[in-house]
């Protein structure tokens, strides 16, 4: 679904605080570290609890081939100042015709800084710019309200609590889903644009 420019690893968006970028085998130390914490892993789908070992390679590698055949967009987040290690994680997924579906998680000292918003806004507008996806979906945890917040922000808008798959939580999780339909991402991105101040 992704097209040939963002095929290449040499692909990455900017925002005014951080780079999004293909993750690289150097990135695995920084990945463990973070994806090894429960506070991260309870609120995705995915990441395993406890972390096994060899488990960022394995994501890397998978990401990489993911993005290099264009099925999905997953990137990491870093500071373009300073350390550029990777404190999170952040992807678009095209497993639905016409929809994709964004994931994110971000380390602990990473939180309430506005960089999750940051970097979902980024991926969003770079996903409906790129692709001729008519919607884009996402999910949080209940417990989550900071999640919430950051779709909320993005504009996305909720539409149903339900249960949904999680391989790494065992089976099934309570989850509210959550709607971004490309006319309301068009308008906000023109306000965006209009107005590079606006929240």
């Amino acid at each position: 679904m992704f097209p040939d420019i963002a095929r290449d690893d040499v692909f990455r968006l900017e925002t005014s605080r951080l780079w999004l970028r293909w993750p690289r085998v150097a990135d695995a130390s920084a990945i463990e570290r973070y994806s090894s914490k429960w506070e991260v892993a309870r609120n995705t789908a995915r990441i395993p609890h406890p972390y096994p070992p060899g488990e960022a390679e394995r994501f890397i590698f998978e990401a990489r081939r993911a993005n290099a055949a264009g099925e999905d967009l997953i990137l990491t987040i870093s500071s373009h100042r300073g350390k550029r290690e990777p404190f999170g994680m952040i992807s678009v997924e095209s497993r639905l015709q016409g929809r994709l579906t964004l994931g994110y998680a971000l380390a602990p000292e990473a939180w309430g800084k506005g960089y999750a918003t940051e970097a979902a806004r980024a991926i969003v507008d770079a996903s409906f710019q790129l692709t001729s996806a008519v919607e884009m979906l996402a999910s949080a945890r209940p417990e989550n309200p900071a999640s919430r917040r950051v779709l909320e922000k993005c504009g996305f808008v909720f539409t149903a609590s339900g249960m949904e798959g999680a391989p790494a939580r065992g089976g099934m999780v309570e989850v509210d889903r959550f709607r971004l339909e490309r006319p309301v991402w068009a308008a906000l991105y023109g306000q965006r644009a209009a107005s590079p101040t606006a929240a």
